[in-house]
């Protein structure tokens, strides 16, 4: 099984995400972060389920979805994968990602 590690800016969009719906629908806010959280978990046990974005020096960036939300991650080793970031379907992730 791989370990899931969720990088420092995978936090602080997960922080944005939260704070953005916490604003209009407070129960809604920690409803989407979990799931978001258990869709990920996905990634212990079959870390090539997401769509292929590129390939990086550092392994394989791969997207996974979850409702309006794609979970950017970086495929290290077989054994680890890294959280980039989360970002909404609207977003434009080229932006974002190396």
């Amino acid at each position: 099984m791989a370990k899931v590690r969720w990088t420092s800016e995978a936090q602080n969009w997960l922080e944005n995400i939260y704070d953005y719906i916490n604003q209009d629908a407070p129960g809604a806010a920690a409803d989407a972060i979990l799931g978001i959280y258990q869709k990920a978990q996905v990634l212990t046990r079959y870390p090539r389920v997401g769509y292929k974005y590129k390939d990086d020096s550092e392994g394989e960036i791969r997207i996974l979805l979850y409702g309006h939300y794609r979970i950017a991650y970086l495929i290290k080793s077989e054994d680890t994968v890294d959280i980039l970031g989360v970002f909404h379907g609207a977003m434009e992730i080229e932006r974002y990602l190396p």
